[in-house]
């Protein structure tokens, strides 16, 4: 029976790998830390409240005695400073990195990366430099296995509300027309949660899965 942690059960992505989780047989526990309460009361559920994703030292008793953890921690890009967006990104992964690797050095790692995640973090973009920064650093810490997962336009399959007008337009059009024109960049949000957990469980031959192996895996794609 498997022990799993958790970071951002209360977002998009995260909320339902909670849930993937709850749902497993094999899965005896899932120590879910938040900065408010998800609300979701389960027998197996340990919700820990923690303010501070820099300093975990007041809550490195939940990291021992951890088989699987999913880092759905994140933030949009444009919703913070640049500064800000790699403090998240970038800072809290590490923090959360060196504190599983204390107190469970043999777990899985599953991260919840992006398309264009870049590891020689010199890309453009910010967003491809940071989320390639925090993969470099987790694929360096020593875990046994870690998978990171780079989605393309997550579909919020539940109603939710958007960040911006951008995603506003793309969720409203994604059922008529971008679920046909843009399959191969996307996934359900549903899809890419389970994706996570099966590979957390089951492992995978690819450390780094793009959107078209995450869609493979779920069987999305014909060919």
């Amino acid at each position: 029976m498997k022990h799993v942690i958790l970071t951002g059960g209360t977002g998009m992505i995260g909320s339902l790998v909670l849930k993937e989780c709850l749902d497993r047989p094999d899965v005896e526990q899932v120590t879910s830390i938040v900065r408010r309460p998800s609300g979701v009361v389960h027998a197996k559920l340990r919700e820990v409240l923690h303010a501070d994703p820099l300093d975990l030292s007041p809550i490195m008793d939940v990291f021992t005695g951890q088989d699987i953890a999913f880092y759905c921690l994140g933030a949009y890009t444009g919703a913070l400073s640049k500064d800000e967006f790699r403090k998240v990104t970038v800072d809290y992964t590490i923090a959360f990195a060196k504190a599983l690797k204390q107190g469970s050095p043999q777990a899985v790692v599953c991260f919840l990366s992006g398309q264009g995640a870049d590891r020689t973090e010199k890309a453009r973009m910010q967003f491809a430099r940071d989320k390639g920064a925090a993969e470099n650093f987790l694929f360096q810490a020593g875990f046994p296995r870690v998978f990171s997962f780079r989605p393309g336009y997550i579909y919020p399959v539940h109603p939710r509300r958007e960040p911006n007008a951008a995603y506003r337009l793309m969720r409203t059009l994604y059922k008529p027309l971008l679920s046909r024109m843009m399959a191969g960049s996307s996934i359900p949000s549903t899809e890419l949660a389970a994706a996570m957990v099966q590979v957390g469980s089951e492992g995978h031959p690819h450390e780094v899965l793009e959107n078209r192996d995450i869609r493979h895996l779920r069987g999305l794609d014909r060919s």
